[in-house]
């Protein structure tokens, strides 16, 4: 009797405080139908990847098309693209993530390290601006500045670096190059604004017991900075490993590869998800490109898990 009088206690009490709470649950449960909608929902076409799915098929097709099992899988890890699509996929996403993890946290200190507000806030805004602006216009930026009449050619004539204009947006050897600078440029003040909100709570008392004991900026830095925002260093590293084929920290490696490729550049542009998208839409074959966007996203949970493992062993951060 007296257990049934405290859980229902307990229920009113819980009732009470959903009630108390009522609109800012109501926007949990907006997130909530938005997550279900468009993340879950969309998650039962995967069942296309195992079919041999034909768009005249309608929605039904996903559940009464004819079962291949593999068939698919196998066809794709036998294309004759497939090294090559690995082989770029691989060499942008890992040039990304050595170039772009580091450099929005060196912004982020010497953000934080530079004394005049105005000089701090006019680079900050300016760094992350970029961050806004979708990758139609920025393409449009490389084509114009990067031309072989462009900017850039422009000005390494007059400084007489070369002799002639470059072929930057056509030639297969300067993509990974153009990938990795176009994605730093774009997304780097944002992130980096993630670490300097970590490094403005860091406890000042810490600083200024390091000044007294003598301590100079650098070790300030080394040894008081760092170790505090490590856990967002971490979360920031995993997260930037599981969107790894996706692009990390450098933006969307697809929508890269698929406004600045062209037949010149093909050999280095094309990668595994403009691949698909052209499979898929171009000749309709979404059982196939579905199977391919299943092996990708299979690849980044691994990577997701294996990478928070690794950083609970190493650090004793972790994002779960």
């Amino acid at each position: 009797m007296r257990g049934n009088l405290q859980s229902k206690l307990k229920k009113d009490s819980v009732l009470r405080v959903l009630w108390r709470q009522r609109y800012p649950q109501a926007f949990v449960l907006l997130g909530m139908a938005f997550l279900l909608v468009f993340s879950y929902s969309p998650m039962v076409g995967l069942l296309m990847a195992f079919k041999n799915y034909k768009i005249t098929q309608g929605y039904m097709g996903i559940f009464t098309a004819e079962w291949v099992g593999f068939r698919w899988f196998v066809e794709f890890f036998t294309d004759y693209k497939f090294n090559q699509l690995l082989q770029n996929t691989l060499t942008i996403s890992v040039m990304k993530l050595v170039f772009t993890f580091p450099i929005p946290l060196i912004l982020a200190v010497m953000l934080y390290e530079a004394k005049n507000k105005i000089f701090k806030r006019t680079v900050q805004t300016a760094s992350y601006l970029p961050y806004f602006i979708s990758w139609v216009v920025v393409a449009g930026f490389c084509r114009e500045f990067l031309a072989r009449d462009g900017v850039l050619n422009d000005l390494l004539i007059f400084l007489r670096v070369t002799n002639e204009p470059l072929s930057i947006l056509t030639a297969p050897e300067y993509f990974y190059t153009l990938a990795v600078i176009s994605g730093i440029w774009k997304d780097m003040g944002w992130w980096a604004i993630i670490f300097l909100a970590a490094i403005v709570g860091v406890d000042p008392a810490l600083y200024e017991a390091a000044v007294i004991d003598g301590a100079g900026r650098l070790q300030r830095i080394r040894h008081i900075m760092v170790p505090s925002i490590l856990p967002t260093i971490t979360v920031v590293f995993i997260l930037a490993i599981g969107n790894l084929l996706g692009g990390g920290l450098g933006g969307s490696t697809f929508e890269q590869s698929l406004l600045l490729g062209n037949p010149s550049n093909n050999a280095t542009s094309d990668i595994l998800q403009t691949y698909s998208f052209r499979i898929g839409l171009s000749q309709g074959r979404y059982a196939f490109a579905t199977a391919v966007g299943l092996i990708q996203s299979l690849v980044s949970v691994l990577l997701v898990f294996s990478s928070n493992a690794a950083a609970k062993k190493i650090t004793g951060s972790s994002l779960f």
